[in-house]
């Protein structure tokens, strides 16, 4: 089928580009425009307490609200407040209500700190767009507005909360995106000229996957708003580096086997064509593996990763048949005296490969170097256990010195740190008859037993009086871990000591991400032996065998536990960082096994072509490293190169992300492809292939690849030794 489409496009190469080029056009401009959300909240179905206790609350006590910001008020010279200074923020905060920005419902006078030397106004914004961009040009209106009110006075003043937060991370991100596509561009032009000292091939694939991003941006806004889906800045970064990582992967993988073909003397179309037929398979499974892993998050219950799964997944197969078609049919119209110039290389073979050196390592000592890629990654495994999970989205999304986390850093030592977003514990009737106040009044006492809590606030209740709002301040900041716990105990207790024929909810913001991590545990269980499972699969159709599916996917599984070690190792113990972003595991099981799977395929899938020229499987695990060696660890290296762009963002979300992916990326490709799966082949021998045969010769496949004498590996790095069957 592959040497099918390679001889169909690269016969017709003017009119598959032009189809792309047509097709991706047209895709891009009528794919509607989609608005980003922030709030945490609708990343939760509402099966959940905190979204129950939410709805709860907008049909109970429609009036009241969880601040969408807050306006902090200090004096310049950092002294407690005088009595003018209170009148003018009396004034101040009146005037900025009275100026009827859109979104913003009310400005409320606030608290003064215990020492006077600050004071908090409170926003109120609509509740049906939390989150929206709307929300985050009323924030950009209101710091600009209450700014000019003070200009001139001796009071400064600054805005944070959920809505000044989230108007921060996307400014943030905007900066960040554009320097990893920046970064990206920088090390893909980098590591291209260094590979093949050729201009032409430096810029091309850069132009072919601009391409390719517009019609997967496309596609991807028509499936986000068919399957009404949310929308998310972090996924846009994202896709910058899975399309221009994976598709520049995919074209290593082509043109080295083309430039193979070329050295062997094939005519440059004959081998291009030749290229697709033998990589085709290795790259469509390859693409088919990390399609899987990303789909396998449509089971999340976290709409987030919802999303994320099949934008991913739409961004790799289009790449993938950009793969097959569009980039055969470019490179197959260029001459490879134009395409590799200046450069020579490309027609003659090196001698002395160090990849021939590292094959005839793994060739003669197959267990040692097993066992030394396998106790590096039980080793760094092992620090994986004190992985510690942080749900402090905004300050890992932005810089610390973004204005909404200087507010809410001051809020935390001049307020109680919770004080900005209170816990809420609802207690009403399933009848509809009143609630018991002195129930109530039990619960509150009881409440305020737990520890943690900074504060109980006497109820109130609905005016059909079958509902009571207890706001609870935390001493601990909303998104801690002390919060997170002291919601849970809050729960417990509640729950507990609700009467008969009552329901106790408890919400607020610390609760969405109880939720959230509620959810995110659930989904470890789920997607994660799915996307294993799925995977397995492909590798057992496509090697024949029910034996290296299992060896593949363990190394791969061994990879992951190794990334989140080192990543751990990195900032928790080195850095001092309290813990990583929840979303880490996720981030890195899903790349580090889809790519990982990856590397694996295309060495495993040189090393069966080997075997069946007649090599033994020592013999053979040798060769495939001679031959894919230059392939993995160049792909490998420029999609952690891109990946590791994304810690230039200046966020700790980033860096975690960038880092921990790229090494992962590393780990996949110069430990498990490199060494610890054809080691683990070659130890195996035949028997990795069972139950099939798909190692044993299949005879001349009929389309000019070479096939070397078994039985002998070249000291020299040439292919001095070869069947004379070979054209």
């Amino acid at each position: 089928m592959f040497h099918r489409i390679g001889r169909t496009v690269v016969r017709h190469p003017i009119w598959t580009i032009v189809t792309w080029i047509v097709a991706a056009v047209v895709i891009f401009l009528t794919a509607p425009a989609l608005a980003s959300n922030s709030n945490e909240s609708s990343f939760l179905p509402t099966s959940y307490e905190s979204i129950q206790a939410m709805n709860l609350q907008q049909d109970a006590f429609p009036a009241a609200f969880t601040p969408a910001a807050e306006v902090l008020f200090q004096r310049a010279d950092g002294q407690p407040f005088t009595a003018a200074d209170k009148a003018l923020i009396s004034q101040v905060t009146t005037e900025l209500g009275q100026k009827k920005i859109d979104q913003v419902q009310a400005v409320i006078p606030g608290m003064y700190s215990k020492d006077g030397k600050y004071d908090l106004a409170l926003v109120k914004m609509n509740s049906a767009d939390t989150g929206q961009p709307s929300q985050n040009t009323a924030a950009q209106t209101l710091r600009a507005d209450v700014k000019q009110l003070v200009q001139g006075t001796d009071l400064e003043a600054k805005l944070g909360g959920n809505a000044a937060s989230a108007l921060d991370q996307q400014n943030s991100s905007k900066t960040g995106g554009e320097i990893i596509f920046l970064g990206t561009f920088l090390v893909i032009i980098v590591a291209m000229l260094i590979i093949f000292r050729a201009p032409l091939m430096a810029l091309l694939p850069l132009l072919l996957i601009a391409i390719v991003m517009l019609a997967a941006n496309g596609l991807i806004n028509d499936i986000t708003k068919l399957l009404s889906l949310q929308s998310n800045s972090t996924v846009s970064s994202l896709l910058i580096i899975v399309l221009f990582g994976v598709g520049t992967d995919y074209i290593l993988f082509l043109m080295f086997r083309y430039r193979e073909r070329l050295r062997a003397g094939d005519d440059h179309k004959e081998a291009m064509i030749t290229a697709v037929g033998r990589v085709g398979e290795a790259i469509a499974s390859a693409a088919g593996a990390v399609i899987i892993a990303f789909l396998a998050l449509t089971l999340s219950s976290v709409s987030f990763l919802k999303q994320m799964g099949p934008a991913l997944a739409i961004s790799v197969a289009v790449t993938l048949i950009a793969g097959l078609t569009l980039m055969p049919a470019v490179f197959s119209l260029i001459p490879p005296r134009w395409l590799f110039a200046p450069s020579k290389r490309w027609s003659v073979e090196p001698t002395g490969s160090k990849f021939t050196a590292v094959g005839r390592v793994v060739q003669r000592r197959p267990a040692a170097v097993a066992a030394v890629a396998g106790l590096l990654m039980i080793a760094l495994a092992t620090v994986a256990t004190g992985y510690k999970a942080s749900f402090d989205f905004a300050s890992a999304s932005m810089p610390k010195t973004e204005e909404s986390m200087v507010v809410q850093n001051t809020l935390a030592s001049a307020f109680s740190a919770g004080s900005g977003a209170p816990a809420g514990v609802f207690l009403s009737t399933v009848n509809g008859s009143p609630v018991d106040h002195g129930a109530v009044a039990t619960l509150e006492q009881k409440l305020q037993t737990v520890p943690g809590v900074a504060a109980v606030t006497p109820a109130v209740y609905d005016k059909k009086a079958d509902t009571a709002d207890i706001s609870v301040t935390l001493s601990a900041n909303p998104e801690s871990e002390q919060a997170m716990n002291t919601v849970k105990q809050l729960r417990d207790v509640a729950h507990a000591n609700a009467p008969d024929g009552t329901k106790a909810l408890v919400g607020g913001e610390t609760a969405v991400y109880v939720d959230i991590n509620k959810a995110i545990n659930h989904d470890y269980s789920v997607v994660f032996p799915v996307a294993g499972i799925l995977i397995m699969l492909i590798l057992a159709l496509m090697l024949r065998s029910v034996v290296a599916p299992w060896y593949l996917m363990a190394s791969v599984g061994l990879g992951f536990a190794a990334t989140i070690g080192a990543t751990v190792l990195i900032f928790q113990h080195l850095q001092n960082q309290a813990g990583l972003m929840f979303l880490l595991p996720v981030f890195v099981y899903l790349f580090v096994v889809a790519i990982g799977t990856d590397y694996n395929i295309l060495m495993i899938s040189r090393l069966r072509e080997e075997a069946r020229a007649g090599r033994s499987p020592r013999e053979a695990a040798g060769q495939a490293i001679r031959h894919a060696g230059p392939t993995v660890a160049s792909a490998g290296a420029i999609l952690a190169g891109t990946f590791a762009s994304m810690m230039l963002a200046g966020n700790s979300l980033f860096s975690e992300l960038g880092f921990s992916i790229s090494f992962g990326i590393v780990m996949a490709a110069f430990v498990m492809a490199m060494f610890f799966t054809p080691a683990l082949t070659a130890l195996i021998g035949h028997a990795a292939w069972w139950p099939g045969h798909a190692d044993r010769n299949q005879g001349d496949s009929g389309h000019g690849e070479s096939r070397v004498v078994a039985g002998h590996f070249p000291e020299d790095g040439k292919i001095s030794e070869l069947d004379p069957t070979r054209n």
